[in-house]
């Protein structure tokens, strides 16, 4: 499987092209608004500011798995994402990223970069993936991994 294999939506439903992941460096966080990591999505926002034009592609994945801290719907996790924590990025479709009904883009992210001892389960929200421009899973980062402590391995794969 490739990363452009998989089918993703944006918040709103329509589709997100995976022509829009070609040859970029990505970072994919799964995100919750009510969350003690929330405050990381005005550190995402400025790696995506400061590192788009180079070719870095934040993707936030909306995700109300841990602690029901996302438990709004897209219009309210969208106004949440305009107004409250404002975001340029993209926010994709509310999905799990654990568990049967697991996300297939998810469980292709564990399979490739499996959490400490192995366990490939997602612990918690803001946990966070590193992509390279070929589509390979280079890194992944807990919860508590601020997003500008990224900026280094994010200046090595651009």
């Amino acid at each position: 499987m490739s990363l452009a294999s998989f089918p993703l939506q944006r918040l709103d439903g329509s589709d997100f092209p995976s022509a829009d992941l070609h040859g970029k460096v990505i970072l994919v966080v799964n995100v919750a608004s009510r969350c003690g990591f929330t405050p990381q999505y005005t550190a995402l926002e400025a790696l995506h500011r400061q590192f788009g034009p180079e070719g870095l592609l934040v993707l936030g994945f909306p995700c109300d798995q841990f602690g029901h801290q996302e438990p709004g719907d897209a219009e309210e996790i969208a106004r949440f994402c305009s107004v409250d924590y404002p975001v340029s990025f993209p926010i994709l479709a509310k999905c799990e990223v654990n568990g049967d009904q697991a996300h297939p883009f998810y469980r292709w992210l564990k399979q490739q970069k499996p959490g400490l001892l192995g366990i490939e389960a997602i612990k918690w929200n803001f946990t966070k993936f590193l992509i390279d421009r070929e589509g390979r899973v280079v890194d992944r980062f807990a919860p508590q991994t601020k997003p500008e402590e990224l900026e280094a391995p994010i200046r090595a794969l651009l």
